[in-house]
């Protein structure tokens, strides 16, 4: 066998360590997600077995990386980013902008044209959102409170909070979105800097 494709694959064990202890799971909730077993992700781990695509592909997408950052292939000199929309049967689409695990994730979403008395399902989960409305007008209902953001507008607030984003009757929206773990934020308030003493 090539002695390059031994080092790629031995690389591989310890590269699947360290995404996983950055994505703070257990093998056992990896388990759970990918469908591989416990026992075999942690021999895979450990460089005791190699992986095959079929274990390959269930790790890549739990890791949100490409095939190519999980077994570390060398570079092609291609910068392009190959990002794939998923669509939503509600019709709306989402894009993952980031593809590194754990911290704060990226993404666009696109709402279809919506109702304006349309009855909001409000969700909380752990984490922080920072909302930027791009084109079309955003509802985002956060609580008791109903918000209508225009492009150039920004939300931010913490997700335990109950919360829905929905589209308008005045057609479909476009909007960033940055979610974090509990506590991060999207962005870091630097002190003010304090003027000479007079």
């Amino acid at each position: 066998m090539d002695t390059d494709l031994d080092r790629t694959l031995d690389a591989v064990g310890p590269r699947l360590k360290h995404l996983r202890l950055r994505r703070d799971i257990t093998l056992t909730d990896l388990a759970g997600e990918t469908g591989i077993s416990a026992s075999t992700l942690s021999r895979l781990e450990a460089g005791l077995r190699r992986p095959t695509l079929e274990q390959l592909l269930p790790l890549a997408r739990a890791y949100g990386v490409t095939l190519d950052e999980l077994v570390d292939a060398p570079p092609t000199g291609d910068p392009r980013i190959n990002l794939r929309p998923v669509a939503c049967s509600d019709g709306s689409t989402v894009l993952p902008l980031t593809r590194r695990p754990g911290g704060i994730q990226a993404y666009k979403f696109v709402l279809p044209t919506g109702a304006d008395d349309r009855e909001p399902d409000l969700r909380t989960h752990e984490g922080y959102d920072w909302v930027y409305v791009l084109n079309g007008t955003l509802r985002l209902v956060l609580g008791e409170h109903t918000l209508i953001l225009r492009p150039g507008e920004a939300a931010e607030f913490d997700t335990r909070t109950p919360h829905w984003f929905g589209s308008t009757s005045s057609g479909p929206v476009e909007y960033l979105s940055l979610i974090g773990k509990q506590g991060e934020r999207a962005h870091v308030r630097a002190a003010p800097r304090s003027g000479p003493s007079e």
